[in-house]
């Protein structure tokens, strides 16, 4: 039996980030059809599309259309394009009228310190908090509700507030921050192989199995 090739895949993403959730459920189905030929350690690496954004949040829309010089009709068709990408891969996009966007610098605290415990609670973590964001609507922001999505897959929320109230590992994320902006990324979903295959953006499963194949072969001794 041939040994899966392993590869290290750094997931550079925001809570805040559609594609990002679009991208990490591509990636995953890719890993799935590659059972057996590849092995992914993954670790999920910090970016903030809004790092001044208020506690508060701001109306997603106004958002949206402020900052990149777009329209209403222009946002309702990139959103209409997102839902349905997220559609045919099982993922729930139901952002629209009300819809919040929310600092989430707390939320990349939380899922430096899963990843410290254990690497597939993290993901877990990762997964649920963009459900709970473009999917439920909720506040990833608030820290009572990080908690209560932290032990919701198995991790301790005690210990969750306790970081999250004591801002530990601020540090830590704006450097990951620091480092893979300099590393030239500036837009999310980044998705980069062994350190040094960059994909870029939310591509379909097909894309990151063809990549990654064609990466796992090239690193196979």
């Amino acid at each position: 039996m041939t040994t899966p090739a392993t590869l290290r895949i750094d997931f550079v993403s925001d809570v805040a980030c559609p594609w990002c959730a679009v991208g990490l459920t591509s990636l995953q189905q890719a890993l799935a059809k590659l059972d057996g030929e590849v092995q992914a350690d993954i670790h999920l690496q910090p970016f903030e599309l809004n790092p001044q954004m208020a506690a508060e949040g701001e109306d997603a829309a106004e958002h949206i259309m402020r900052k990149y010089g777009i329209d209403e009709a222009r946002m309702d068709a990139n959103r209409a394009a997102i839902r349905e990408r997220a559609a045919s891969l099982g993922f729930a996009y139901n952002v629209g009228p009300g819809s919040r966007i929310w600092n989430t610098f707390d939320a990349h605290r939380l899922l430096h310190w899963a990843e410290l415990q254990d690497n597939a609670r993290a993901l877990a973590l990762k997964q649920a908090l963009l459900r709970a964001n473009f999917s439920d609507g909720r506040n990833v922001s608030d820290r009572e509700m990080l908690a209560g999505i932290a032990a919701d897959v198995g991790l301790d929320a005690d210990e969750a507030r306790r970081v999250l109230d004591s801002g530990e590992y601020a540090d830590e994320v704006r450097a990951q921050e620091r480092y893979f902006q300099q590393a030239g990324i500036h837009s999310v979903p980044a998705t980069i192989v062994n350190g040094t295959h960059l994909i870029s953006g939310g591509q379909p499963p097909e894309v990151f199995v063809r990549a990654l194949r064609e990466i796992a072969g090239k690193a196979a001794p």
